[in-house]
């Protein structure tokens, strides 16, 4: 017997509980049998307006992150999304890998995707059918801090970072409201001398303003939303391509 709705595959996701952009972009991305079932991760909309209160509001993610996994695995899912981003690429690819050890440990062996290794992930999908990437633009709405460890996770896998802005939104809410004309504005901002434009930060709303940059930027434009999602079909073995959602989804 196999889930009603979820035929072919139950994907738990785990994401915070001011994140509002997560779940509706993965429920346009889902192919038929294929559901999406979120865990959120318990924290309040503090205040971000340097690195002390953006490590604030980090580690009270980190302190309620297995906590919500555990709740996710009541389900019995396929897969656990993690659909988080500034702690997947902490401390760089050393970091991100001890973190997905760590959350294959608590689902007892359930697979696990992560928002740092989906991009890289998305990245080499890219160059099979065009010129290698090896300069990088990267957006996100993060304070210094965590620039600088979305930096070095791409700098260990042998990225150059030519270009990154960093949006300095003022809490974990408040991402979502940045408006399509600034990401927009930021994808043209980071956009000159690299081969390919990269965006971290889950709630920043950008799956659709990647399909469309990545038009008239004429290079791949990656937004993590996208690349997660895609990363966890093409693992659990679902290869539906969708349209709408640029490149990645459409061809890789």
């Amino acid at each position: 017997m196999v889930d009603s709705l979820g035929s072919r595959m139950k994907f738990a996701v785990v994401a915070p509980s001011t994140n509002t952009s997560v779940e509706p972009e993965y429920a346009r991305m889902q192919p038929r049998g294929v559901t999406n079932h979120f865990s959120r991760i318990a924290i309040p909309d503090t205040k971000v307006t340097d690195d002390d209160s953006f490590m604030v509001m980090l580690n009270t993610i980190r302190d309620s992150t297995f906590d919500a996994v555990d709740v996710s695995m009541s389900m019995e899912p396929g897969c656990v999304i993690m659909g988080m981003s500034a702690e997947t690429f902490w401390d760089g690819a050393e970091g991100a890998d001890r973190l997905h050890k760590k959350m294959v440990a608590r689902t007892g062996g359930v697979p696990v995707i992560m928002g740092s290794t989906a991009v890289d992930a998305a990245i080499k999908a890219y160059e099979t059918d065009r010129k290698p990437i090896r300069k990088i633009g990267i957006i996100t709405p993060y304070m210094p801090v965590g620039d600088r460890n979305v930096q070095k996770f791409f700098e260990d896998q042998g990225y150059e970072v030519v270009n990154l802005v960093g949006l300095k939104s003022p809490s974990p809410m408040m991402i979502a409201h940045e408006s399509k004309q600034i990401l927009k504005q930021a994808a043209i901002d980071v956009s000159d001398g690299v081969d390919a434009i990269i965006q971290a930060g889950t709630n920043l709303a950008f799956a659709d303003v990647a399909a469309i940059a990545e038009f008239w930027l004429e290079k791949p434009v990656i937004a993590i939303n996208t690349a997660t999602y895609w990363h966890a079909l093409r693992t659990m073995g679902i290869s539906d391509q969708i349209d709408g959602f640029g490149h990645l989804l459409s061809h890789c």
